[in-house]
């Protein structure tokens, strides 16, 4: 399995943490924990990318280090 990024951010509105997969677009997942959050979009990563193959949907490789801008 290619490895992925994990964004993981604070929402203090609804007080969870919220993981997303910035490669797999609308790939994300919540927890009341960073690693609740980060169990979950592993999850719902291999979700993504079994629809998407099940669809013929091209999957995105993982972004390389250098190429993420901030």
């Amino acid at each position: 399995m290619s490895k992925y990024s994990v964004l993981i951010q604070y929402d203090n509105i609804d007080d969870i943490y919220v993981a997303s997969i910035p490669e797999l677009q609308g790939c994300m997942a919540h927890g009341r924990t960073q690693e609740e959050a980060f169990r979950e979009v592993n999850i719902v990563r291999d979700m993504w990318i079994e629809t998407a193959k099940e669809e013929g949907v091209p999957i995105p490789e993982p972004a390389l280090f250098n190429d993420i801008v901030v």
